[in-house]
């Protein structure tokens, strides 16, 4: 079902109060508001299955194809989202997990281009690093411009049968010492490559991300200045986007009840005359 007014009516109130300034890096800008992700979903008819008493959730797809779950944890290495394709018929088994530091708004751009028709051809996920000018140390990693955050596509390995892909931000290092890991994503070798390039080009996007002076962000170095956008633009933004979520998904069903209507009439011979 759509998101309900009430339910509306909670971000708006939430939001209205609060000055949004553009943050940036993205991959800095803190987790956000998880309803980006579970109003997006639930306005594609995604439906709450776990117990409304409890703290985790879990939102599964019309189809019983899909699963997300928001299960907070501690720990920087926990990951507090963790989408899973059941796996049907051909269609493999696939899972996708962000830390509880990922913005929202980078994840919602995955489920958004997951409850959305899939494009005719996969894209290269490569083209949205290569397009912001991310540093590709080799063939299969790129680096942010702070050097913070690293896309790697794993090889083959014993213990999978295709590359996956990781992407982790860490705090910079020093010396011969890594950085501390701020968060992690992780992306099963099966996972769709427009899932992946969705994510991807939310992450390398160098439009700030929107968000309260008090919010919780990755790492000091970040960046917040004064945005052009209303609290009241904000809620808006959110609204119609989630308009637009639930229109694109009644015209795809139109379409796909047509075409599943509108067989062909076979072709008949005409009855002989009698006289």
């Amino acid at each position: 079902m759509p998101v309900s007014e009430r339910q509306l009516a909670e971000f708006a109130e939430q939001h209205a109060w609060t000055i949004p300034f553009d943050t940036s890096p993205r991959h800095l800008a803190g987790p956000g508001d998880a309803r980006h992700v579970t109003h997006g979903l639930a306005a594609a008819g995604w439906t709450r299955t776990s117990d409304p008493f409890n703290t985790d959730l879990a939102l599964t797809s019309p189809d019983h194809r899909y699963r997300l779950e928001f299960t907070p944890r501690t720990g920087y290495r926990a990951s507090w989202w963790h989408l899973r394709h059941q796996g049907t018929g051909s269609e493999a088994y696939w899972t996708a997990s962000f830390g509880p530091l990922v913005p929202a708004e980078i994840i919602a751009s995955l489920t958004d281009a997951l409850v959305a028709p899939p494009p005719a051809e996969q894209p290269d996920p490569w083209q949205a690093a290569d397009a912001t000018g991310w540093a590709r140390d080799t063939d299969d990693t790129a680096r942010s411009g702070d050097g913070m955050c690293v896309i790697a596509h794993r090889p083959l390995s014993e213990f999978t049968d295709a590359p996956s892909w990781f992407i982790e931000t860490c705090k910079p290092s020093y010396d011969a010492y890594p950085g501390t890991p701020i968060w992690q994503a992780q992306f099963h070798a099966a996972t769709p490559a427009h899932l992946v390039s969705a994510f991807l080009t939310a992450l390398t996007d160098t439009a700030p991300l929107q968000r309260g002076m008090s919010d919780t962000t990755a790492h000091h170095t970040v960046v917040k200045e004064p945005s052009p956008l209303s609290p009241q633009q904000v809620v808006a933004a959110h609204a119609s986007r989630l308009k637009a979520i639930h229109a694109l998904l009644r015209t795809a069903r139109r379409r796909q009840k047509l075409a599943t209507t509108a067989a062909p009439v076979a072709p008949t011979s005409a009855a002989p005359l009698h006289r």
